[in-house]
C-alpha cells in the first residue's frame, strides 16, 4: 500500500507548518494525502470545463488578479513548495528564502497563455507533485526544513500544496464565475 495513502492531516502536529497555513490544511478535510492530491486533477479537469479564454482576463475586482493569473501563481506555488518538499525529503539544512507571489504575477506571462496551455502545465505538474510525495519513504515523509522562516515537515507540504490548490479555486468559483 502507498505511504500517501495512509497520511491524514490528523498525523501533523502544530511544529509541522507555520499557522498561516492551517486554513490551506484544513482544506483537506478527512482525505489522505494521495486522496488529497489525486482529487486536484479531477478538481483541474472540473474547473477547466467552465472556464473560457475569454474569461482568462476577468477579475472581480480592480486591482485583483486575473483568472489566468490565479492559475499560473497556484503552478508557480506547486513548484515552489515541490521544491521545498524535495529539499527537505533529501537532507538539506540550509534555509530556503520565502517568495513574493505579487512580484511573480506580474512577470508570469498569464496574460499571453491559453486556455490549454495552463490546464496542460497544471494537470503536468500535479502528477509531478504525485510522483515525487509517492516516491518518499517514511523517514523522507516526516523530514523538516527550514522556509520562510518556519520549520515545515514535507506531509504538511504535500497538504499545504492541495489545500491552496482548492482555496483559489473556491475563490475563482464563488468571486469570478458567479459574477
Amino acid at each position: 500500500m502507498c505511504l500517501l495513502n495512509k497520511i491524514t492531516t490528523s498525523d501533523l502536529n502544530s511544529e509541522d507548518f507555520n499557522p498561516f497555513y492551517k486554513s490551506y490544511i484544513d482544506n483537506n478535510g478527512d482525505n489522505t494525502l494521495l486522496e488529497s492530491l489525486s482529487k486536484g486533477l479531477s478538481d483541474i479537469d472540473d474547473l477547466f470545463l467552465k472556464l473560457t479564454e475569454s474569461n482568462l482576463q476577468d477579475a472581480y475586482a480592480p486591482l485583483k488578479w486575473t483568472i489566468a493569473e490565479v492559475l499560473i501563481h497556484l503552478a508557480d506555488t506547486e513548484r515552489i513548495f515541490q521544491y521545498r518538499s524535495l529539499c527537505f525529503s533529501r537532507g538539506e539544512s540550509t534555509a530556503l528564502p520565502g517568495f513574493d507571489e505579487n512580484a511573480y504575477v506580474p512577470n508570469s506571462n498569464a496574460t499571453h497563455r491559453s486556455l490549454a496551455s495552463i490546464k496542460e502545465e497544471l494537470i503536468d505538474l500535479r502528477k509531478s507533485t504525485l510522483s515525487l510525495f509517492k516516491s518518499f519513504s517514511p523517514h523522507q515523509i516526516k523530514a523538516k526544513g527550514l522556509a520562510s522562516g518556519s520549520e515545515m515537515a514535507v506531509a504538511a507540504i504535500g497538504f499545504i500544496i492541495s489545500g491552496h490548490l482548492t482555496h483559489h479555486f473556491n475563490i475563482i468559483e464563488t468571486r469570478y464565475l458567479k459574477k
